[in-house]
């Protein structure tokens, strides 16, 4: 393949340094730069990032994420927590409701949801007694006193807390055990 280039080298603009007329003088036409085979470029001036360069980046990378994560995963612990607060005062509130329609208070969650109460007090996923990462264990006490109980399914490294509330509606929490009428309340 040739290129027609003029001799003189002032009107030889956008050349490259390797196929300026300069270099290669003479003619009228010029081989292309010796870098090229076929029109394509040959392994020797190929363009890439080398491995000490790819392993700079994901050095990097893996530095961000690791800095990223711990903060990722505290919200996520604290979002589970919330749901639970969330969940201890929907099941404290149909627990009253079903006092209020019925004398009494239920004898478990699943007291709370169709056919045994219509309509039902509570979302049937939290009547199984775990949703959203924290289990819910109901006791009834006596006839006019019952407690639940919101524990972690997964305590990690993070540490979650343990909820606990009776009929009086007061959340209580603990990080590390089971929390209990004498802990402090969260408001």
């Amino acid at each position: 393949m040739r290129i027609a280039v003029p001799k003189n080298n002032s009107e030889s603009r956008g050349f490259t340094p390797l196929e300026s007329p300069a270099i290669y003088g003479g003619d009228e036409t010029y081989k292309i730069a010796p870098h090229r085979k076929n029109g394509v470029l040959t392994s020797s001036f190929l363009t890439g990032f080398t491995l000490v360069e790819i392993m700079i980046v994901v050095a990097i990378v893996t530095v961000l994420v690791s800095l990223a994560m711990p903060g990722i995963m505290r919200s996520r612990v604290n979002a589970n927590e919330g749901a639970a607060l969330a969940n201890l005062r929907t099941i404290n509130n149909g627990c009253q409701l079903y006092h209020i329609n019925n004398d009494a208070f239920p004898s478990g969650l699943s007291d709370l949801i169709e056919p045994a109460s219509n309509p039902s007090y509570i979302d049937p996923i939290l009547a199984t007694g775990k949703k959203q990462g924290y289990e819910f264990v109901y006791n009834l006490d006596s006839a006019d006193h019952f407690i639940i109980n919101a524990n972690p399914l997964f305590s990690g490294l993070l540490k979650s807390r343990y909820f606990y509330t009776d009929e009086s509606g007061v959340v209580r929490g603990k990080t590390g055990s089971a929390a209990g009428p004498d802990d402090e309340t969260i408001k």
